[in-house]
């Protein structure tokens, strides 16, 4: 009685957790000034979310690829992303692709995969990331495109999850982490201001890669110019 009494409560839960987000993203997606906005960018976010309720909604938003999905401790992002993330976000696959293929990098591209961890009660979707090499359960690269400020962060979500390397995409600048602190202590000790994370001008996962050609082909408005001209610029 006593263990059906609980399972009852956690379902309970579950369907209180549900109704919160379902209704809060209804309001985040019909929001007049979002609408209304040239080019809308928008993060929902709610604390006190548990694990079970986080996995609830992500089997919910299966089959919709459009919103990106945060969780760090019982916090919970929703990203519903703009016209200008996407653009860049495509911009910067396409490159790196076209750099792996030119350099004959044997890598596996992961896309937005939910990549996720219970003990560590973490949860994210990057905008982009690649195994490079063999393929692995987590990637060695993630790209993320900051284009509004969020309450959660990305490199202690990564350090959770051990990815190596990550890059992001800021106010036209890329900013580039790589691991240093990879223990499973509950804080990052080394690099603790950045949760375990070095900054770096250059890439140690793709280190011949020029990232201010990158940045620049990315900037071009007319996409073929910018690959033709990065693909010249490749040494």
């Amino acid at each position: 009685m006593t263990s059906k009494l609980a399972k009852i409560e956690i379902n309970r839960e579950i369907l209180h957790y549900r109704k919160i987000m379902v209704s809060s993203l209804k309001e985040l997606i019909e929001e007049p000034e979002l609408v209304n906005a040239e080019d809308p960018e928008a993060k929902f976010t709610s604390s006190g979310v548990n694990w079970q309720a986080y996995e609830t909604l992500l089997v919910k938003l299966a089959d919709n690829s459009h919103y990106r999905i945060t969780y760090l401790d019982g916090v919970l992002e929703i990203l519903s992303p703009s016209k200008k993330h996407e653009t860049i976000k495509s911009r910067l696959a396409i490159l790196i692709a076209l750099y792996l293929i030119r350099k004959r990098i044997k890598n596996l591209p992961m896309g937005s995969t939910t990549f996720k961890d219970s003990s560590q009660k973490v949860g994210v979707e990057p905008d982009e990331c690649y195994c490079i090499g063999e393929e692995k359960d987590i990637p060695d690269l993630a790209v993320e495109v900051n284009i509004t400020s969020g309450s959660v962060s990305k490199l202690e979500t990564y350090r959770r999850l051990g990815v190596a390397e990550i890059w992001f995409w800021e106010r036209n600048e890329l900013k580039l982490y790589h691991l240093r602190d990879n223990s499973q202590q509950e804080q990052a000790i080394a690099f603790s201001e950045t949760y375990g994370y070095e900054q770096i001008n250059k890439s140690e996962i793709l280190p011949q890669l020029n990232i201010s050609l990158l940045i620049k082909c990315t900037l071009i408005p007319d996409s073929v110019t910018g690959c033709i001209e990065f693909a010249q610029g490749i040494t």
